[in-house]
């Protein structure tokens, strides 16, 4: 029963220990994006669905 106990104890510790190493590493920006910025703006944005930017004019019937 007591080896329970000490696994238990154990366990708990490795646990807090690898909360604090992922706070850490949240803090300091271990997981900030720096590659899709740079590359952002290789592609290409859609152009939205206006008829005010076709070049064709635009007939009303009267």
């Amino acid at each position: 029963m007591s080896a329970l106990f000490l696994l238990i104890g154990i366990s708990i510790v490795v646990a807090g220990a690898f909360l604090t190493a992922f706070l850490w590493s949240v803090k300091n920006g271990q997981y900030d994006d720096d590659y899709t910025p740079s590359v952002r703006v290789l592609f290409d944005d859609e152009l939205p669905n206006d008829d005010s930017t076709s070049p064709e004019p635009k007939i009303q019937n009267k």
